[in-house]
């Protein structure tokens, strides 16, 4: 009788390790999915600093960058460009928007040209 109890708790405790493993590689598979690039963070991080100022932070623009007419980077305007448009805007600027290419390396810039484009379609 305790052999078959001690096969019980072999076995239910195999059973919960096996869905502890499979949760855990479903949540990390859901992490690297929202979070394609393992620069995200540093791209997200350059367009606070370099871009949010104008653009706001959801990309939408800010107070300052609406009295200065920026584009709501969100738009399908804006977002149907290609990635070789939205770089050579970045590095040399447009209108009033400042040239980048100066400050920020040719990876960052793409970078935040893939940024640009996973920014959630202005509804």
């Amino acid at each position: 009788m305790t052999q078959d109890k001690a096969e019980h708790h072999v076995i239910f405790g195999s059973a919960i390790l096996l869905l502890l493993f499979v949760g855990l590689t479903l949540f990390v598979a859901s992490i690297a999915r929202a979070n394609p690039s393992p620069d995200s963070a540093a791209s997200s991080a350059t367009f606070r600093t370099k871009c949010a100022m104008c653009h706001g932070p959801d990309g939408g623009g800010s107070e300052v960058g609406k009295s200065m007419n920026v584009p709501d980077l969100r738009s399908e305007a804006v977002q149907k460009r290609p990635d070789a448009e939205l770089a050579q805007i970045i590095s040399d600027g447009k209108g009033g928007m400042p040239p980048f290419k100066s400050s920020l390396s040719e990876a960052q810039i793409h970078d935040l040209v893939s940024y640009v484009h996973s920014l959630r379609p202005k509804k």
